[in-house]
């Protein structure tokens, strides 16, 4: 369960850092810094969305059941967005399961108030459609990345996506809990980090993961990071 703390509402939400001052003080009486934990499930599939989060350090991940008793992300999301998108386009049900990646803190905010600035057609509108279409990319990219490329190049792509959205290169990551994320056994996980531990591009030891070589990982990952990082970037601009 997420936990509200009393500080005052500052975000480092690229999303929400980018409204106009004006835009965003009308959301600050709604917002609530929560912390959010691993493994906190933030909706399951069928549940109404009641709240939406935007995390400042933490990550969410969407899941999709592909088989019974087995999931597979298809979408993680950071600083640069928020849980709970579907609210934006008129669904109040979740699809996926939502689920903390990283620990760390989130804005919190009822599905209502966003609806309620949303719906004024401004800035938080205009940020709310660019980033539906930018989770759109990541989530194709993701499935085509996931259907057609090599363990070892997925994994590459998974972990420079969490060490730019944690905003740091050395986290904790249990090989069970990768292999949940990437829809694999354990034994590929397993495999898949040691050839990346041979490159020295990543150091992994008792559940901690240490990006090494951020430059070499990024050439060796397949094409699909960049194009998602891309897509991400440029929406915020």
């Amino acid at each position: 369960m997420a936990q509200v703390t009393n500080d005052r509402p500052r975000t480092t939400n690229r999303l929400l850092s980018s409204l106009p001052a004006k835009e965003y003080q009308r959301l600050v009486p709604e917002l609530e810094r929560t912390i959010l934990t691993f493994g906190d499930v933030l909706y399951d599939p069928g549940d109404t969305i009641g709240h939406v989060y935007f995390p400042n350090d933490s990550i969410v991940s969407l899941l999709s059941a592909v088989a019974e008793r087995s999931t597979i992300e298809v979408g993680m999301i950071g600083n640069e967005g928020m849980a709970g998108i579907s609210i934006f386009m008129g669904v109040d049900v979740s699809a996926a399961r939502a689920l903390v990646q990283g620990s760390g803190s989130a804005m919190k905010i009822t599905a209502a108030a966003v609806r309620k600035e949303a719906d004024r057609l401004g800035p938080l509108h205009n940020l709310l459609h660019r980033y539906s279409h930018s989770l759109l990319v990541q989530i194709s990219q993701s499935s085509a990345c996931n259907r057609f490329h090599r363990m070892e190049k997925r994994l590459a792509r998974w972990l420079l996506m969490t060490g730019d959205r944690l905003g740091v290169d050395e986290f904790r990551l249990t090989q069970d809990f990768m292999a949940h994320m990437l829809g694999v056994r354990r034994e590929g996980v397993n495999k898949a980090a040691g050839v990346l531990q041979t490159r020295k591009l990543i150091r992994y030891t008792r559940g901690m993961i240490k990006i090494l070589n951020r430059p070499g990982l990024e050439t060796y990952s397949c094409p699909c990071y960049e194009i998602i990082k891309a897509e991400s970037d440029e929406y915020l601009k």
